[in-house]
């Protein structure tokens, strides 16, 4: 069945965007490069649409009042119902969270793409360290608004997900919404002097994994170390079924 991906999170600089580049590169990897669309609607931060071999297409989605430009936001939609490919990741940025949720919900976007036999899934970053407080209201904000199921990704590079002594699986916004929240992705925290130093040089390069293994920037081991990370994230994504609650039952 067809899928949309919405990247959502009111809080920029939390690695919304390289969440985008990561599921669009397993999506593509498993249904096929020529099978799933990449769009960017940030209008301050492209950086998606900066990754030349997803093909992403950038669309302001903003009018002149900050608000939602109907018929552009409208016609991204149309054409993924029309399309024939497998999969749409449409990556939002901050600029535009608080409209983009009130028009979804006041058009009834999710449910009318599930109307027409499209699955459709919003994928949401908690980061770690000053940010985490603003990315937890943002999480709380999908789930109160939009309909539809939710794939939380736990972005450690910042500090621990941790609050108030909790981990995030022990999160109210998380037990709270078990029935919409279908799993959550860890972005593991690793060695900054070696692995961060790889992600970070790969991000800045706007490489996919596939580029990385033919790219003079980097040798062997730095290879090595991103293909980890790429196996890592694929693994925890291949448990998502993207239909159904994979979290622990509330005690």
């Amino acid at each position: 069945m067809k899928s949309v991906h919405f990247l959502l999170q009111g809080k920029g600089g939390v690695g919304k965007s390289f969440v985008a580049a990561m599921l669009a590169q397993y999506l593509r990897d498993n249904f096929g490069k020529d099978k799933v669309a990449c769009y960017d609607t940030d209008p301050v931060n492209q950086t998606f649409s900066r990754y030349d071999a997803l093909k992403t297409e950038t669309i302001n989605i903003l009018d002149g009042n900050d608000g939602i430009d109907s018929r552009i936001f409208d016609g991204m939609i149309e054409k993924i119902i029309a399309s024939k490919k497998d999969a749409a990741v449409i990556d939002n940025g901050a600029a535009t969270f608080v409209p983009l949720l009130r028009y979804m919900n006041e058009n009834k976007i999710a449910e009318l793409l599930k109307e027409m036999g499209i699955d459709v899934y919003f994928h949401v970053v908690i980061t770690g360290g000053q940010a985490l407080e603003d990315t937890i209201v943002g999480l709380s904000t999908v789930l109160e608004k939009l309909d539809g199921l939710v794939l939380v990704w736990s972005n450690e590079f910042f500090g621990e997900v941790s609050y108030q002594g909790k981990q995030i699986e022990q999160f109210q916004v998380i037990n709270d919404n078990q029935d919409k929240i279908i799993g959550i992705i860890r972005i593991e925290n690793r060695t900054k002097d070696t692995f961060g130093k790889d992600i970070e040089l790969m991000v800045k390069s706007n490489l996919t994994f596939d580029e990385v293994k033919n790219s003079s920037l980097f040798t062997l081991m730095p290879r090595q170390r991103l293909l980890s990370v790429q196996r890592d994230l694929y693994t925890q994504l291949a448990q998502q079924t993207f239909s159904g609650n994979v979290l622990p039952l509330k005690e």
